[in-house]
């Protein structure tokens, strides 16, 4: 099953380390591929480094697609973690 969400970051920090942890933290709980996007930039959203590499700051837009088992209920959780400022 392949799934996708847009939400916006509302941390004023961005993307840093400890929510690209907490990303992948809960990615790592399922049994799907997840890729984000920020721009034209796509990262593997189960890698930290990878997800640091998008640089993404407030106000910027990321997609979650997500594919396997799992993969709707990652991505409302997802939304509820960005949404929440992580």
């Amino acid at each position: 099953m392949h799934s996708a969400l847009t939400v916006q970051i509302v941390n004023p920090e961005g993307l840093h380390a400890r929510p690209c942890h907490a990303i992948v933290s809960l990615a790592l709980e399922y049994d799907c591929s997840l890729a984000v996007q920020c721009g034209e930039a796509v990262a593997d959203g189960r890698s930290i480094l990878s997800l640091m590499t998008l640089q993404a700051c407030q106000g910027s837009e990321l997609a979650f697609t997500a594919e396997g088992q799992g993969a709707e209920e990652l991505l409302e959780r997802l939304r509820a973690l960005v949404s929440g400022g992580f």
